[in-house]
């Protein structure tokens, strides 16, 4: 019964309201009638359609509207990578006289998925997009298409959609042979016998497409070593799910490492190296060395992206190397190629001879099938940073400099 009156109610406010809305437009000037005849209609045919149950058709509202907006869509702020990248893209391309929309998602799938819903309703004539979880997207994607978005998955590739049209990035499996090659020189490892050292490998968030490249890379290089027994993993975790951090967080790599510490190398067993993916994840994982390894030795300690905590750790000695990858390049081709896409060309390798870069960057279009079609991309070289060369590629490139408590900092561009 109480179900019916409250019907009943809105029903008789509904009649209320309409009759108010035919009153106020009895009293607007003639010049508006047809708009507001318009709008009524359009209303009237919106509800009717509502009510119906019928999903309309979504409407390319930015093709003609005179803006030109580029929606950037990014994992998270937390992590310091993300929230540098979205800064610096949303620079780049407010420079370059585009308005921009920058959203972070915090990690979260369905927040990402709303954030680039709502730069399809507010007329982004372009969209770039690192994805939390690789697979997540389809839809959304989908929709973007429908009204000819066209969609730049950014450093992350984007999975099992048709509606991507370009990938830039960094050549992912180089990353991991660096850090593998790293290892291999550090301990001397085509020279050392059988039994020499003990590695544990930490890797990323299994949801990140690029994790696995990272991993393959770097595993690539090394499985010889370990079939040899020249490596070993006392652990005995070394596959690529076994050894994955959701999240890339610092803190669960902290809380694993630290049980493998405790587990595995306790009574004197030495550790000589910690294979990490990422700067964030070594970050946690010389956190638990620190607190509950016990031994004199120097372990070697992998990790990319050369975030700033890690650059005070390598200085320090308590992380060997990082691969960094030069974000503002990535952005350089981020701008070119949106432009490109913007002004209605379709880019290939001629964007590459046409900007004449002062950095390395290979047109594929092979390497990255994402399950549905095989995306075009661009990838740039990353490079090896250690205490040696901080200074030359980091601080003497303009990238980072020196802080008021002496060390590199991230440079405002």
């Amino acid at each position: 019964m109480m179900k019916k009156m409250n019907r009943t109610k809105v029903i008789c406010l509904a009649v209320i309201a309409g009759m108010m809305l035919s009153a106020c437009v009895g009293m607007t000037p003639a010049a508006n009638d047809s708009s507001v005849d318009q709008k009524v209609a359009d209303t009237t045919a919106a509800t009717s359609d509502s009510a119906s149950g019928q999903e309309q058709p979504l409407q390319d509202i930015h093709s003609n509207d005179g803006r030109e907006i580029v929606g950037i869509s990014m994992p998270s702020h937390l992590l310091e990578r993300w929230s540098r990248d979205g800064k610096h893209l949303k620079r780049q391309f407010k420079k370059a006289g585009y308005e921009v929309e920058l959203k972070y998602a915090d990690d979260l799938i369905d927040a990402q998925i709303h954030d680039i819903e709502d730069m399809i309703a507010d007329g982004a004539d372009l969209l770039l997009v690192s994805p939390i979880d690789a697979s997540s997207l389809v839809r959304v994607l989908e929709q973007a298409n429908e009204v000819n978005i066209p969609v730049i998955a950014y450093d992350r590739l984007i999975r099992k959609t048709s509606a991507v049209d370009y990938y830039i990035s960094f050549d992912n499996y180089m990353v991991g042979a660096l850090q593998g090659g790293y290892i291999e020189e550090a301990l001397d490892l085509p020279h050392a016998k059988e039994g020499a050292y003990n590695i544990e490998f930490t890797s990323g968030d299994s949801a990140d497409n690029n994790a696995r490249y990272f991993y393959n890379g770097m595993f690539d290089l090394l499985e010889p070593y370990i079939e040899a027994g020249i490596l070993q993993v006392p652990s005995g975790q070394m596959s690529y799910f076994e050894t994955a951090i959701s999240s890339w967080s610092t803190d669960l790599a902290e809380e694993r490492f630290s049980g493998l510490l405790n587990s595995y190398y306790l009574g004197g067993k030495r550790l000589d190296c910690a294979a990490c993916a990422n700067d964030s994840t070594a970050l946690g994982v010389t956190r638990a060395i620190t607190s509950d390894y016990h031994k004199k030795n120097t372990v070697v300690v992998t990790g990319q992206d050369a975030d700033q905590p890690n650059l005070k750790n390598i200085i320090d000695g308590k992380q060997s190397m990082t691969v960094y990858k030069a974000l503002s390049n990535e952005a350089v081709v981020a701008l070119a190629l949106g432009k490109a896409i913007m002004e209605g060309q379709d880019p290939k390798e001629d964007l590459i001879e046409a900007s004449d870069w002062d950095f390395d960057c290979v047109y594929d279009t092979e390497s990255y099938d994402n399950g549905k079609i095989v995306v075009p991309s661009y990838l740039l070289e990353p490079i090896v940073i250690t205490k040696d060369n901080i200074q030359t590629e980091l601080i003497d490139t303009g990238y980072y400099v020196i802080g008021e408590d002496g060390y590199p900092v991230a440079a405002t561009k």
